[in-house]
């Protein structure tokens, strides 16, 4: 797996996070009710809107990033926090003798947003933080209030009240960005080289690493460092475009920042409520994919197929089915889950969304009430128990894997609920396509191609009835997140 990092947790621990394995940090979040929101009084947000005037560029027609750094560079700030943590060590004598308060030192970047002292960071940068102190480029320091805080995304809003005028950032838009495109990152690496500029292009665009319905990160190779959390990613214009946030802790050149027009929508949430409300549908989706509509025999050529609804969702009363396949929601087209999760992250928990959904060779409307979208899990916190491969059978199946049936005493171990009947994965051959799938063992395989399978004989005959490369759709009961989903399964054409 390829190791990721946050690129600007405390000096004195740094907090990783594995690709698709997450670890959180050990710093507590800040309780909501902690926050120094700013008087009510205070005037709303007023952006510095871009004014699109174009490449910074010298006579050779190259980008200037001299002019860029020169004009970004006075609004990005340092974030120093200081939190207290238990130590057993006896450090009285530099502490003014009170060992149970032993403070813990952290340092990022952040940049200034509003002229009235508003200013974006990351939220790991903030987080468990009893004090917040900025520095601006000319050296002056304030205490900072954290405004609000979007875990979600990893963004965090400060602000400070300086008796100066205060530079302000332009804000453009990472919608309009372009793989090769150049951009530029300023921030405070190692929280010693403060207002270090670093220069590279845009290496992709939409990356998911921690939470796969919401992220959509911009890759990039601009040298970044711990330190430089919370700093701006800067394109040719001199707008930021991003938020720089993490880095591969296995390859120098590879980092990645939040797209600035999702931070701009949670702006006004952040400044009025200091948290920010996501709807969410009950139920879980795909993107619906032409091999997924072949295997399903499912009509709609795009959309946002249903694995698994919530046993709460009145799907009796013209909620929601698996395998519904949604085209459209409040009128809009709908062409992949990401589209729809996208779309519903934007409106507020217990708003009604109209969906146009296809089922069973019908279209109809389907109202679904949102619900509050929860965090993205922490990953290593789940067990994962050794698969009991005993009565494994000894050919695998042309997907790859060895499955057995799911007895009681089988069940009770992994602890699987009674309602689910299947045959469980208990070897997958690495190079199977049940590995390139992402199957994991100890998955239950509940259907295949919509057809039950309750046994292990079930599942030879199903396999039997195949033909040679036709796609196989397996829905899988994973009881690591009690979730049903659909793993598509691509088996070799050729033998």
């Amino acid at each position: 797996m390829n190791r990721i990092a946050v690129a600007g947790a405390g000096l004195l621990a740094v907090v990783g996070f594995l690709l698709g394995l997450v670890v959180a940090g050990t710093a507590p979040p800040i309780p909501t009710t902690s926050l120094q929101r700013p008087p009510l009084d205070v005037k709303p947000l007023t952006i510095e809107a871009s004014a699109r005037s174009g490449s910074v560029a010298i006579g050779s027609g190259l980008v200037d990033f001299g002019a860029v750094a020169a004009r970004i560079n006075m609004a990005v700030v340092n974030v120093d926090t200081a939190s207290r943590v238990s130590d057993d060590r006896p450090l009285s004598r530099r502490y003014g003798g009170d060992d149970s308060a032993v403070p813990r030192e952290g340092s990022g970047s952040g940049f200034i947003i509003d002229p009235a002292g508003f200013i974006l960071t990351n939220h790991h940068v903030v987080s468990g933080a009893d004090r917040v102190t900025v520095t601006l480029s000319n050296g002056r320091s304030y205490r900072a209030d954290i405004v609000g805080v979007d875990p979600a995304i990893d963004v965090a809003l400060l602000q400070i009240h300086a008796r100066e005028p205060l530079p302000v950032t332009t804000l453009g838009s990472s919608d309009t960005l372009r793989v090769g495109e150049w951009v530029c990152a300023i921030g405070n690496p190692l929280g010693v080289y403060v207002h270090s500029v670093t220069v590279g292009v845009v290496s992709f665009l939409g990356r998911k690493l921690f939470d796969p319905g919401l992220d959509a990160y911009i890759q990039t190779d601009a040298a970044i460092s711990l330190g430089n959390s919370g700093g701006p990613l800067i394109n040719a214009r001199g707008e930021v475009v991003g938020i720089t946030t993490a880095i591969s802790a296995q390859a120098p050149n590879i980092g990645f920042a939040i797209p600035i027009s999702q931070v701009v929508d949670v702006l006004p949430q952040l400044r009025e409520h200091g948290s920010v409300a996501r709807g969410s549908i009950p139920a879980t989706f795909r993107t619906l994919t032409p091999e997924l509509r072949r295997a399903l025999g499912v009509g709609p050529m795009a959309g946002a197929l249903v694995e698994d609804v919530t046993s709460d969702l009145p799907a009796d009363h013209g909620g929601l089915h698996r395998y519904d396949v949604v085209t459209r929601i409040d009128g809009q087209a709908i062409g992949s889950n990401d589209e729809l999760t996208r779309y519903v992250s934007t409106r507020l928990p217990g708003t009604v969304a109209s969906l146009e959904v296809w089922r069973e060779g019908e279209v109809r409307l389907v109202p679904v009430k949102l619900r509050d979208r929860p965090l993205a899990p922490d990953i290593l916190r789940r067990t994962r128990p050794e698969a009991d491969i005993r009565s494994a059978v000894d050919e695998k199946s042309p997907l790859g894997i060895s499955v057995r049936d799911l007895d009681t005493a089988y069940a009770d171990r992994l602890r699987i609920p009674e309602t689910i009947q299947g045959v469980v994965i208990v070897e997958i051959d690495p190079a199977s396509p049940a590995r390139l799938a992402q199957l994991r063992t100890n998955q239950v395989i509940l259907e295949i191609n919509r057809r039950r399978v309750t046994s292990e004989a079930d599942f030879r005959a199903v396999m039997g009835s195949l033909k040679r490369g036709e796609p196989a759709a397996l829905l899988i009961y994973d009881r690591r997140s009690t979730e049903r989903t659909i793993a598509l399964v691509m088996p070799d054409a050729e033998p």
